[in-house]
């Protein structure tokens, strides 16, 4: 009876072994690869994240790997030295995926030691600035992506509701009773994106009187998005509304959703409205707008409580070059199918001007040429990194790296390219003109954030490091 058993177990015992070795041999070759990718990462400047990104206990992590499987920003993640390490940083745009997927809660999305950065405004864990009754949520708090947006709103709008029902007296810290003082809403939102409406919304659900003011249309910074371009990859609960039906959605399909909102629920939306100055005036807020939909009429708004729900992109960058003001030249590309035929030039190297090249690129016989100011790309989604380095290696998209537009003509554009990377743009030696045919000039450069409107409200940044070296860390949520 023992031998067939015998008999089995050495048969068995080998095959596994040879397994086993074929799987250590494996990780092994993906942790080189691993370590590879990160030095690749440092050398770029990606390794560092930008705002919200994956924060790993390491005494908690199980090693499964899950993290790493589930992100869907290639390159995030890695398995190193048995533990899930950041890689490229700067990639990740919070999705959460990797949060959701870790078995054993070992892995938080947020800002981390980035919630001290000089550019993002100290805020609690309600969301309220150092202005008391003054609100921040979404993209200006470094977080960028649509449910966290969301549930930032949503709670800032619950602890405007808690302070405006008296819930035990006055709120010391907060405004006073509000609701029926004539002439002065509840709460202004201004910006009419994912995070305004949400706001909105929860404050019909409070019964908080509203008005969400919006420089352009409703929709905020996803209207300047590409035409089909995905902009939403997690569930979000929006207020009144409930759970939304799918987790993807496109530009246009998110666009309408929030047109229906309005049609189905009181939301006071005033469009091409902008927000020139806050002002505390008082026991309420005093708003300054700017009607930009050709009258240009300053109008007043007053408020107990404020909800700045704006984007990061504020004012788009531009070149400041002769030439920027004719009419051929726009900064952003909403549906690349209207370009066709043309010379086009993309300026920038992010990931909309390089969405916006491969766009134009598919379109019927238009040359592209894309200019970058650097000697390379970096930062870049994997997938945008692939794709443009394909279009560069058959001749769909030329690239121009350490370019600079220095003129724009009618039908032409006039470049300056460093040829050694040691020199910089504007010296003689090492440089050389470069005169295109051109009809279109898409400029992605970013824009200028809204900074200056929240410290003239009198919001606060954190100093630099060594001007607090007591100061106590803001609480986030």
């Amino acid at each position: 009876m023992l031998t067939p058993i015998l008999g089995f177990i050495a048969v068995l015992a080998p095959l596994l072994f040879a397994l086993a070795w074929i799987e250590r041999r494996a990780a092994r070759q993906r942790e080189e690869a691993a370590r590879a990718e990160l030095d690749d990462a440092r050398n770029r400047g990606s390794d560092q994240p930008l705002a919200q990104h994956p924060q790993i206990e390491a005494l908690q992590w199980v090693g499964c790997g899950l993290c790493v499987k589930a992100c869907p920003a290639e390159g995030v993640l890695a398995v190193l030295d048995g533990v899930a390490r950041v890689v490229h940083g700067a990639r990740c745009v919070g999705h959460g995926r990797c949060e959701v997927a870790c078995p054993v809660g070992a892995i938080h999305v947020g800002l981390g030691a980035l919630a001290l950065r000089e550019d993002l405004p100290l805020l609690s864990a309600v969301q309220e600035s150092s202005v008391p009754g003054l609100f921040i949520a979404g993209e200006l708090s470094g977080i960028a992506l649509i449910r966290h947006a969301v549930a930032q709103a949503t709670t800032a709008v619950d602890e405007i509701a808690r302070r405006c029902n008296g819930r035990g007296g006055r709120d010391p810290v907060g405004p006073p009773t509000a609701g029926h003082e004539p002439g002065v809403v509840d709460v202004a939102i201004v910006g009419a994106g994912p995070a305004g409406l949400a706001a909105a919304l929860r404050a019909i659900e409070h019964k908080l009187s509203h008005v969400l003011l919006e420089q352009d249309t409703l929709g905020g910074t996803i209207l300047h998005y590409p035409r089909q371009k995905l902009v939403m990859t997690q569930p979000v609960e929006l207020p009144l509304i409930g759970r939304l039906k799918k987790s993807e959605y496109l530009k246009e399909e998110l666009v309408e959703l929030f047109a229906d909102a309005v049609r189905r629920f009181p939301i006071r939306v005033r469009s091409e409205t902008r927000v020139e100055s806050i002002v505390r005036d008082g026991d309420s807020f005093l708003l300054t707008t700017r009607n930009g939909g050709g009258a240009d009429e300053v109008g007043e708004v007053r408020a107990h409580t404020v909800v700045l729900a704006l984007g990061r992109r504020g004012t788009p960058r531009k070149l400041d070059v002769p030439g920027e003001e004719l009419p051929k030249v726009v900064y952003r590309l909403i549906d690349a199918a209207h370009h066709r035929g043309i010379d086009a030039l993309v300026v920038g190297g992010g990931d909309s001007a390089i969405e916006a090249s491969l766009a134009l690129a598919g379109q019927p016989g238009n040359r592209v040429t894309l200019s970058y100011r650097k000697e390379s790309f970096f930062r870049l989604k994997r997938r945008n990194e692939e794709r443009i380095a394909a279009a560069q290696a058959s001749g769909r998209i030329t690239v121009l790296f350490r370019s600079e537009v220095t003129a724009i003509g009618s039908d032409a554009v006039t470049l300056t390219v460093r040829e050694d990377p040691g020199t910089s743009v504007g010296v003689h030696t090492g440089t050389r003109a470069v005169t295109l045919d051109n009809q279109q000039v898409f400029v992605f450069a970013g824009g200028t954030p809204p900074f200056e409107l929240l410290r003239a409200a009198g919001v606060a940044f954190p100093s630099p490091p060594a001007a607090k070296p007591h100061a106590a860390k803001p609480t986030r949520p």
